[in-house]
């Protein structure tokens, strides 16, 4: 053969070597649970990585077993991410947040061997140790006093360790999804698909980092991989840091006080930051992009942050995404459009990221390819190099023999494009034989002053199969009434979409990870029933 490429396996091991060689000196600082501030750099998260691979391999940990986590976002935690990788094993991120039923499912289902954690979640441990019956040892993160202490543990070693090599197709990562009906279920990451994503989320219509970028991420890195950014703020050399506690106070004086220039959370993180702000009196702190994901994000809250001189990238994905499918960056004729034109092309989720195709089919038969006009709206689908195939231990593909992975989201593909997302294909109302949009309703419903949180479901109808009432929590002090309410949504949305009632509750329930749970709140109202 006349001239070839070298032979470079795609394995995260190179990341943390490209991280620790070029940007070896740039900050990860973190802010624990007791208040305390540490700091380290890429090259001391490297070489406590070759440590922690050398004490796995001392507990007789093997290639392809899994090693848990169970914390909140630090070094210490970005160290177990290259550490088990580094020794060939697969890294499983525990979401704390999940019933204990869950816990002890995902765990024993993984086969964890190892199980590191945060002094701060001692409790689940001790209630969960008879449970985990595949789990034989236990290290602290941050404290020794039940469990050998992280640093202990590493200090142990010398550092002096070849990473392990392998195909790049080895798995390196596994993450569990909500399991929001019936078990949660296992999405493994492999080598070659987690740095292809996090070579995407760098890209300018994504992340967008460069060796100046100063990241905060609030997005729990026992989430979805953390969006994938402990990888491509590697890739660029970033300083990280990050926050053990998610309280508005603390993440607002890092940002200040560390030169953040970058943050990624969820909607419901950007609002308790606003109320903190309100209550103090004080500004949004000067960021330069937020990235905002899990779920749909308010208009109000996507005005404020430009308004605040904040890129705001609205993005949407999903465990089984690894989880990037798409990102809302500046769009060709970003210049060209008034303030309002951005903030409707910023409240979509934006644009696939190259490696990622999306459509949209017929929800009616589910196979059927709808066209891409901005108008129709489907079952969205999805297929990638970073994309699930197949569930972990299932015996079946979760993807058609076309390849296409049914996402179970509901959205609207326009010309440029450009994702929107309208609901999911369980929640969407069919009304009379037409579609209504539960999260439209939802949406403009938040955009009134005196709602905190609301919630749209489908009821039984006598006549019309289905219609939509809506779900409110009104703000602290607020007396909103429903007929404000729905004269407030009038000039929002399709005079047959107005909900036929709005109840006022307490509170929402939400899934472990923070979503909205219309399982759940039919369940709480399943006796519901609507006059003709």
């Amino acid at each position: 053969m006349l001239g070839a490429m070298q032979d470079w396996t795609m394995r995260i091991t190179h990341v943390i070597d490209h991280a620790a060689r070029e940007a070896g000196q740039r900050e990860i600082v973190t802010h624990w649970a007791d208040g305390t501030l540490t700091r380290t750099n890429w090259s001391g998260v490297r070489t406590d990585a070759l440590k922690m691979a050398q004490a796995l391999q001392a507990l007789g940990i093997k290639k392809g077993e899994r090693v848990a986590s169970l914390a909140m976002n630090h070094s210490r935690h970005l160290v177990s991410w290259y550490g088990v990788a580094g020794m060939g094993g697969v890294l499983h991120t525990v979401n704390p947040r999940l019933f204990d039923d869950q816990l002890e499912y995902i765990v024993n289902h993984a086969e964890d061997k190892v199980l590191c954690y945060d002094a701060a979640f001692q409790p689940i441990v001790d209630r969960m140790k008879e449970r985990w019956t595949t789990v034989e040892h236990y290290v602290c993160y941050d404290s020794g006093e039940h469990s050998p202490a992280f640093e202990d543990w590493i200090g142990a070693q010398d550092g002096n360790f070849e990473w392990v090599t392998g195909p790049e197709t080895d798995p390196c990562m596994i993450c569990y999804t909500s399991g929001t009906t019936g078990n949660p279920k296992g999405v493994q990451y492999e080598h070659r698909s987690t740095l292809m994503h996090a070579l995407a989320g760098l890209q300018p219509a994504a992340f967008n980092f460069s060796a100046s970028s100063v990241m905060l991420p609030v997005v729990p890195m026992f989430h979805a991989a953390s969006w994938g950014l402990p990888y491509a703020g590697a890739m660029a050399g970033i300083k990280f840091v990050f926050s053990a506690v998610n309280d508005p106070s603390v993440l607002h004086n890092l940002m200040i006080d560390e030169g953040v220039t970058d943050s990624a959370g969820v909607p419901t993180v950007w609002l308790a930051h606003f109320q903190y702000c309100d209550k103090e009196g004080i500004d949004l702190p000067p960021l330069k992009a937020a990235t905002i994901g899990g779920s749909a994000c308010p208009r109000f809250m996507i005005e404020r942050l430009m308004k605040n001189g904040t890129r705001v990238q609205h993005a949407w994905g999903m465990t089984e995404t690894s989880p990037i499918g798409t990102v809302g960056g500046p769009t060709w004729d970003w210049d060209q459009l008034t303030f309002e034109e951005k903030v409707d092309k910023t409240a979509m989720q934006g644009r696939p990221t190259f490696g990622v195709e999306l459509r949209i089919v017929s929800l009616d038969d589910m196979s059927t390819e709808l066209p891409r006009d901005g108008e129709t709206s489907g079952a969205l689908q999805i297929r990638g190099p970073w994309i699930i195939k197949r569930y972990f231990k299932a015996e079946e593909d979760a993807v058609g023999n076309d390849g296409w992975f049914d996402t179970g989201d509901v959205g609207i593909i326009h010309p440029d494009g450009t994702l929107q997302l309208t609901d999911r294909t369980k929640d969407v109302i069919k009304s009379g034989g037409e579609w209504i949009s539960s999260v439209e309703l939802e949406n403009a419903a938040v955009g009134h002053e005196g709602v905190l949180e609301a919630a749209c479901v489908g009821m039984y109808h006598p006549k019309w199969d289905e219609r939509p009432v809506l779900f409110v929590v009104r703000n602290e002090g607020s007396d909103v009434t429903a007929d404000d309410i729905i004269e407030h949504l009038k000039p929002l949305i399709a005079k047959w979409w107005l909900p036929d009632a709005v109840e006022f509750v307490d509170d929402i329930p939400h899934t472990a990870t923070g979503k909205i749970s219309k399982k759940d709140l039919r369940d709480r109202f399943a006796d519901y029933t609507l006059e003709t």
